[in-house]
């Protein structure tokens, strides 16, 4: 079963640029993430290569350099992941035209692209790359993730300067030897998959949310009702010490017979809500908040004249 990253990956496996700069934009953002140091002149002679974990990922990029170029690269290098259960392929083309070839495609980067076209080609490609997303799962404190790996703290700015241009915040941090674009706010990497054109992984951000959202709203309306609770326990317990002094002084006595009667009623029911508490007197809240008011303020004036 795919997760989030995998379905965006998806998305964006679905359809391939159509116009040349598109591609080469994308193709750079691949190789400006994807893990391998660098590409252009080799020791030995002109070469360009990309490293990927994804076979499918590493397809779509052969295609667009076959698309691009007319040419096919081999594996040259292959490595097992123990850690992680993965395979990495390295996939290199060599010759004559190599370098022109690394030349065309690095024209493209985030620093020099202008076309909104090309940075969201840009985008896509960096996804493929480096890119991961996570949604908030259950009762998990984890919120929403967004974030785009980089070996370079030159290429990460330049991406980061490449997204204020689409309107998209992120921030850069270190982890360890290389560089992270991220953004936690839900609206954004809301923007983020439109821009991507992650239609099915966009629609279920959306349900997540709504359904965060309604949890949320559930949650509080409880921790309300819990502090209306709260306050109403206290209230009560004031109301029944007030009445019980009342009493001992001989006040209570000598009042009239409703007011009497609530303050009794109260003692008695000390854990009723106002509602429940004017029904037993059968008469309505507000003449029971009248009534409380009343005998709390004969209790306020008794209080002064000790």
């Amino acid at each position: 079963m795919l997760n989030f990253t995998g379905k965006i990956r998806r998305d964006i496996l679905l359809t391939k640029p159509a116009q040349r700069q598109e591609c080469l934009a994308m193709l750079a953002a691949f190789l400006d993430t994807s893990g391998f140091s660098s590409f252009g002149l080799s020791d030995r002679r002109d070469e360009f290569s990309f490293t990927s974990e994804n076979e499918e990922v590493a397809e779509y990029f052969l295609a667009l350099v076959d698309k691009l170029f007319g040419v096919s690269m081999t594996v040259t290098e292959a490595t097992r992941d123990p850690k992680h259960g993965r395979n990495k392929l390295t996939f290199s083309y060599s010759g004559e035209n190599a370098f022109d070839y690394a030349d065309e495609i690095t024209d493209y980067s985030a620093c020099n692209l202008e076309e909104e076209s090309d940075m969201r080609a840009y985008l896509k490609g960096a996804f493929l790359g480096s890119g991961s997303c996570t949604l908030p799962r259950g009762g998990a404190k984890t919120g929403y993730h967004l974030e785009f790996v980089f070996p370079y703290e030159v290429d990460a700015e330049f991406f980061c300067e490449m997204l204020d241009k689409l309107q998209l915040i992120a921030s850069i941090i270190p982890r360890g030897e290389k560089y992270v674009v991220y953004c936690k706010n839900r609206e954004v990497i809301s923007d983020f998959l439109g821009i991507m054109d992650a239609g099915s992984a966009l629609k279920q951000f959306e349900e997540v949310s709504a359904a965060r959202d309604e949890s949320n709203n559930n949650n509080r309306k409880g921790n309300c009702d819990a502090g209306n609770a709260d306050k109403s326990a206290i209230a009560s317990a004031a109301q029944i010490h007030a009445f019980r002094l009342l009493e001992s002084k001989g006040v209570l006595q000598t009042l009239a017979a409703p007011l009497r009667d609530t303050a009794s009623a109260r003692t008695e029911n000390p854990t009723l809500s106002m509602q429940e508490l004017a029904k037993l007197l059968g008469i309505s809240k507000s003449c029971l908040n009248h009534r409380l008011r009343k005998l709390m303020q004969i209790y306020a004036k008794e209080e002064k004249e000790i």
